[in-house]
């Protein structure tokens, strides 16, 4: 697997996503969900993603999370000291989740939509932090995993429980019967289906479009 940094620096970066999580939650005193969906959406983690020595190693955690806020959102921070005395369950979780994005090469986004938020992430720290990240990478790829099969199922689901037949969903809706089978099988990808489609499905099982897209 092609990794976008080489792994000397990957101990910056893990410890300066730990120290920018820390630092928001435990020294801004910052709403986490709410900072991190401003972390994806600044820029600043497709920069991590790709290797930007600048973000990975070049500028400290406190330095990082400043910028997000500037990019992100136009509150004022007063002038704070950081001043580590443990590492807190932010500080893992950014530490943790540094590791996995660059041990997968899955972009921090992609983890955040299927499974892997912050949220779930600080769950997992009361009985994983002293273990081995091995074990980390290893729960995460199985919540991944849950969720994907959770999602590709979701249209199956429905259609049960409106005790419709494949062939009689595709007759009602003028879907075709194999892109159905396709779709809960998973080997089509519904998010990626004509709008027309996705509104006759929903229309017929009486839902939200975007529900049948997971």
């Amino acid at each position: 697997m092609t990794r976008a940094y080489n792994q000397l620096y990957l101990e910056d970066a893990m410890n300066n996503l730990g120290t920018m999580l820390d630092c928001a939650a435990n020294v801004a005193h910052l709403d986490l969900a709410v900072f991190y969906e401003m972390f994806l959406s600044s820029g600043i983690a497709a920069q991590m993603e790709a290797g930007n020595p600048r973000f990975v190693s070049g500028m400290s955690g406190m330095e990082l999370m400043r910028l997000v806020m500037e990019k992100s959102s136009d509150k004022t921070l007063p002038e704070i000291t950081y001043i580590p005395f443990d590492r807190t369950a932010e500080y893992w979780a950014g530490w943790a989740l540094a590791y996995y994005q660059w041990h997968s090469a899955l972009s921090f986004s992609y983890l955040q939509r299927n499974g892997l938020n912050i949220s779930t992430v600080l769950s997992l720290y009361p009985t994983l932090h002293e273990a081995d990240l091995s074990k980390f990478v290893q729960t995460a790829d199985t919540l991944i995993q849950q969720h994907l099969n959770t999602r590709r199922n979701i249209l199956k689901t429905i259609r049960k429980q409106s005790r419709f037949t494949q062939k009689q969903l595709a007759d009602l809706t003028g879907v075709a019967l194999r892109m159905i089978q396709a779709y809960e099988q998973g080997d089509q990808d519904i998010r990626k289906a004509e709008a027309r489609s996705v509104l006759a499905l929903s229309k017929v099982l009486g839902c939200a479009p975007e529900v049948i897209c997971g």
